[in-house]
């Protein structure tokens, strides 16, 4: 049997950020992963000899060099990674659409406030009273009620046309939850993408991948792939050991798990009762991706970078009754950022919608792949209906393509369900009920990649190192 001071489950973002705060601190670490490919559900992978990421659109909290106090800064700070390894390049502009209403943003949230002003006038006194309480709502306070954010934003605002736009990027990006999400979360995610914004580095997330396991690999971290923890076996209110897919054993005095709350509890021997859930997520996605030989400029897609969408009469961000819901999606173009000299090549396109989990699971083969060439289609159709009429045709130009569903999700992450953010029921100070064993990530509250590495390093910080920090 092997010892080690702290395991850490799952090479995600946010595991990989709390081996790395640990191992700065000396201690003795080993991340344990499953697969072959460190990233989780923010990866990448080659087909065809081009590299696809995974999950990744944007990062979001993107601030410029110099502003202090932000959470972009904090990361940087703790695990000690210099601003330009991680070769940021910020968004030209975004776009929600619904319908023939179209608001633009950047990162300069006053092109944002003065396209609220000019669509919805009436609403501005209330929109300026919107964004003082999300300002000045303190999201990293770990014991947080519960409220609806949409009862928040009621109080301010009475267009439910402007409820369900300003809603839309931030649930799309980060809400476990049908139709409405917390506050705080919306707090979080309204500050990161309206007040902060997009960025991108020019080779997508391997770059953020690369520079991480670099920083852990300095730092004199272990980490172990394809070698996942079969079991967590727990006794006298304590994690006694892990017992691993090769039927090595591993004990440890802390255990950080990254792969969510559900996830872990299914792991637990016995299961015993705490507040790890056996309630996964419901909520996941389909994704297209389209390769074009000629870049999104000479196509005429050259102006958005990410494209936020709703045909429908009113936002219904809910688990579909069909395969996919297509009345509303996310376009993104992530050739489509600020690189300046660095001209991609090709163009690419990213489109996103809601999925039914459990209808994508229970298909026969040959009627999957059946339903993943007509669902590609009419998510692409569901796309150009928002887009400038392409001033080549799509399809002539389409050089290779792609595609994921709620299936490959589960199968490449181990989310029950596909659910890309995990349980509604978030563990926030990411205790579990064990005192050794502890949550991150995507179900401990933090949103997006900035937020999975801010989970990493604020439990390590926490439940390991608080003593010495």
């Amino acid at each position: 049997m092997s010892k080690v001071d702290v395991a850490i489950i799952g090479c995600g973002m946010s595991g990989l950020a709390a081996g790395i705060r640990l191992a700065h601190f000396g201690r003795d670490v080993c991340i344990f992963e499953r697969h072959n490919a460190p990233g989780g559900l923010n990866s990448f992978y080659s087909l065809g000899g081009r590299k696809f990421d995974v999950g990744l659109h944007a990062m979001t909290n993107f601030v410029r060099p110099g502003v202090r106090g932000s959470p972009l800064g904090k990361l940087l700070r703790q695990l000690r990674i210099d601003r330009d390894e991680l070769d940021l390049a910020e968004q030209r502009r975004s776009r929600i659409a619904f319908g023939g209403t179209n608001l633009l943003f950047s990162n300069d949230f006053e092109l944002f406030e003065s396209q609220i002003a000019d669509r919805f006038p009436g609403q501005m006194d209330g929109f300026r009273r919107l964004i003082r309480t999300v300002r000045d709502h303190d999201d990293t306070k770990l014991e947080q009620e519960e409220i609806s954010a949409r009862q928040v934003v009621g109080t301010h605002l009475q267009d439910p046309l402007l409820i369900d736009m300003l809603l839309c990027p931030l649930m799309y990006y980060g809400s476990a939850s049908e139709l409405d999400m917390d506050w705080t979360q919306f707090v979080t995610m309204a500050k990161s993408i309206y007040l902060e914004g997009f960025c991108r580095p020019f080779d997508g997330v391997r770059v953020v991948i690369r520079t991480l396991l670099n920083r852990y690999r300095q730092a004199g971290g272990q980490r172990r792939m394809k070698c996942g923890v079969r079991r967590i076996e727990t006794g006298d209110g304590r994690v006694r050991r892990l017992l691993l897919d090769n039927g090595e054993e591993v004990e440890a005095n802390h255990v950080i798990s990254s792969i969510g709350l559900a996830e872990t509890g299914r792991l637990l021997d016995p299961p015993g009762d705490s507040p790890v859930t056996d309630k996964p997520g419901q909520l996941s996605f389909i994704e297209t991706m389209t390769v074009f030989r000629e870049p999104t400029e000479v196509l005429g897609w050259g102006a958005d970078t990410i494209v936020f969408i709703n045909h429908g009469e009113r936002f219904e961000y809910a688990r579909p009754d069909d395969l996919v819901d297509p009345r509303s999606g996310v376009i993104c173009f992530p050739n489509n950022f600020q690189y300046g000299d660095r001209v991609p090549s090709e163009g690419v396109l990213r489109v996103t919608a809601l999925a039914n989990p459990e209808g994508w699971m229970t298909l026969p083969e040959d009627t999957y792949r059946a339903e993943k060439a007509e669902w590609f289609k009419r998510i692409q159709e569901s796309a150009q209906k928002v887009l400038p009429a392409p001033a080549l045709n799509p399809a002539g130009s389409s050089v290779a393509t792609d595609m994921f569903t709620p299936r490959t999700i589960r199968k490449f992450t181990g989310h029950i369900n596909g659910a890309v953010y995990g349980s509604p029921q978030k563990t926030r100070d990411g205790r579990t009920g064990y005192s050794n064993l502890i949550l991150c990530g995507t179900d401990q509250g933090y949103l997006g990649i900035v937020g999975a590495l801010l989970s990493g390093i604020s439990m390590a910080n926490l439940h390991v190192l608080k003593p010495q920090v």
